[in-house]
């Protein structure tokens, strides 16, 4: 073989090893296939972890497993969501829980249908989730947690994410009215060794407890943020990194007077950031943001409206401290229209990670929500678990405008799918009446596509009022994984093997 072919698939053994297992595409034997492009193949394996959604005995958790249909993709394959087999000892309180591993909730259907189940109370375990074949292109799984009363009552909704070595998540707390965890799971068969460091207001908290945390295989590990340091903070950024292995990680916010929800992962530090969907309704928006490393951030603050860009009066900037976490009420900032917050540098661009916390209702009457920094749409994005009714798709294009095609799948339990073509202005943010599939029974799943123009970023809100509380939670719509880069190799690898 040569040289730059033996590079050539060294790379795309390498970038399957991290992203998920891809085939090396052949050209076409016309030789019309240029030496060093890259083809987008469909995965043919994904893994996904969702976080024990509750310790409340009075909780409800609905999942929601969905794989869309992939041109290309392998005609076999499965998925298998499996519950952690044990949860290891808290590093905290040096206590096992001593519960033991259940049947999956939910059984995956074919590309295309949605697939439901639920569980109640508290021993709903952490779920370890493998596709492969058709499955795996973009599998997504939604939890979605209705509390009735208590801390942190309300909806609470998760996407199950993907396997990593670091997380940052700004808006985390350790005030007197919240109780956060980081939830930390482990789908591999060695342990995982983790380290969490936690930034306030004026720097670095020391702790003596948040160093080399062991995650067991295939286990779950809710760490209790307000045990790894005596320091209260208000406002907290909490960096998750692993040592060794890799891990899923997510923080669950419970407050006593406005509910609770998930806090998903920050995109990675970066000098623009977006946060998509605010609601239109939102009584109350608080921003967090965190610069990690020696030089401070000078942002512009934006909120894209859906008749363009605008500066909020009064906070029309934001000055970052590094090292520090920093934080302002920008109050009712969406005075009735859908808005998306858009960060920019003023100058040089320092990377930041940055969350909206979100609070819709009044009085004893609210609720909360996390909206962090997401990356674009990019090929396509999915999100499970949404009805007739109740279901909000926001998408911004602060850049220039887009045109995104929308579709709805057949539901759970029946009806067929459907798609439609929406226009997105440029600086704008619209919330779109998302497509319904016909004849719907059941819940169903929205994969937003680019068809052409700028960077698109998108949310999607659910939505259930409970005795007069605006129950919500909002899930961004990040690229689903579905496929990966590979180069292609310079002529037929057959041929190559004969040399």
């Amino acid at each position: 073989m040569n040289r730059t072919t033996l590079s050539l698939i060294a790379a795309a053994t390498a970038l399957a090893a991290v992203t998920g297992f891809a085939t090396l595409k052949s050209p076409d034997a016309s030789g019309d296939s240029a030496a060093g492009t890259a083809a987008r193949l469909p995965v043919e394996r994904t893994s996904l972890l969702c976080p024990q959604p509750s310790t409340s005995d009075i909780a409800d958790t609905a999942y929601t497993s969905f794989t869309p249909v992939a041109e290309g993709a392998s005609g076999s394959g499965k998925a298998q969501l499996q519950a952690a087999t044990e949860e290891s000892a808290d590093s905290t309180a040096g206590k096992k829980s001593g519960r033991k591993a259940t049947k999956p909730v939910v059984q995956p259907k074919e590309p295309g249908k949605p697939a439901a189940g639920d569980a109640s109370g508290a021993d709903a375990p952490a779920l370890v989730g493998v596709a492969s074949g058709k499955f795996a292109p973009g599998w997504t799984v939604q939890e979605t947690t209705e509390v009735a009363a208590g801390n942190g009552r309300g909806l609470l909704g998760t996407n199950c994410t993907a396997p990593d070595t670091e997380f940052w998540f700004p808006g985390a707390s350790t005030a007197a009215a919240r109780t956060d965890y980081v939830h930390l799971t482990n789908p591999d068969d060695s342990a995982a060794v983790v380290d969490i460091d936690l930034y306030g207001k004026d720097g670095t908290l020391k702790s003596t407890v948040a160093d080399g945390i062991t995650v067991q295989p295939h286990a779950s590990e809710p760490i209790l943020l307000n045990t790894l340091t005596g320091d209260p903070q208000t406002d907290l950024t909490v960096h998750v990194s692993v040592r060794s292995g890799r891990v899923g990680a997510a923080v669950q916010a419970l407050d006593e007077k406005t509910g609770g929800d998930w806090l998903a992962a920050s995109a990675d530090p970066a000098g623009s950031l977006v946060m998509p969907g605010i609601p239109k309704d939102a009584t109350s928006v608080r921003l967090v943001a965190f610069a990690p490393g020696d030089t401070d951030a000078d942002l512009k603050v934006r909120l894209a409206s859906p008749s363009g860009l605008i500066t909020p009066a009064g906070n029309e900037t934001l000055h970052v401290k590094a090292g520090m976490t920093s934080a302002v009420d920008l109050g009712d900032v969406t005075r009735g229209e859908a808005g998306s917050l858009v960060l920019t540098p003023t100058g040089s661009s320092v990377p930041v990670v940055a969350a909206l916390r979100v609070v819709r209702g009044k009085g004893a009457d609210q609720e909360t929500a996390f909206i962090p920094a997401t990356v674009p749409v990019g090929a396509r994005a999915t999100v499970a678990d949404n009805s007739a009714k109740g279901s909000t798709l926001a998408v911004t294009a602060p850049d220039g405008g887009a045109s995104i095609r929308v579709t709805a799948s057949a539901g759970s339990e029946g009806g067929t799918a459907v798609s439609k073509t929406f226009t997105i202005k440029g600086g704008t943010t619209q919330n779109i009446a998302a497509p319904v599939p016909s004849g719907l029974k059941g819940t169903y799943a929205l994969t937003v596509e680019p068809v052409s123009g700028g960077p698109v970023y998108a949310s999607r809100m659910l939505a259930a009022t409970q005795d007069g509380v605006p129950g919500f939670t909002i899930q961004n719509l990040p690229d689903d994984r579905g496929t990966v880069s590979v180069p292609e190799a310079e002529q037929d690898l057959s041929v190559l093997l004969k040399q």
